[in-house]
């Protein structure tokens, strides 16, 4: 899985089912509805900069996805500026991990950078991943 853009086709693909026409990435990106409220979400946080909602398609019985509202398409696209905002995410999934139960044992946060990275949708987003033991393997 990945994102795929057709150039001829103006569209953007999520996934194998989820397509939407490419107007700009920043208001056509999925995460960028969720956050404008075109696209409902389960919301368990949310302040003036990021947004955090389960993950649709959850790998762990907790998967919570934390975005910053501002459309940044990936890690690859990060500047020395946004160095608050990237701690924050971290520190707003700590949180978040105590509120959800899975602190105490442990849980993985992970950022994919790219479709070879495993970045599903071309918006910069920290998986907060809890509830069962973790396999070591990342690749």
């Amino acid at each position: 899985m990945g994102w795929a853009i057709s150039k001829t086709k103006s569209v953007i693909c999520v996934g194998k089912a989820q397509c939407i026409k490419r107007v700009k990435m920043a208001e056509r990106c999925v995460f960028c509805r969720i956050v404008a409220g075109e696209i409902p979400a389960d919301i368990v946080y949310q302040d003036e900069d990021l947004l955090a909602f389960r993950d649709i398609m959850p790998q762990a019985p907790t998967h919570v996805l934390i975005i910053p509202k501002t459309h940044i398409t990936s890690v690859a696209e990060l500047t020395e500026r946004q160095a608050n905002l990237v701690g924050r995410l971290i520190i707003v999934a700590r949180n978040l991990a105590k509120k959800e139960g899975v602190a105490g044992k442990g849980y993985r946060l992970a950022i994919n950078c790219g479709p070879e990275g495993g970045q599903v949708v071309p918006h910069l987003h920290l998986h907060l991943l809890g509830g069962r033991q973790m396999d070591a393997k990342l690749g």
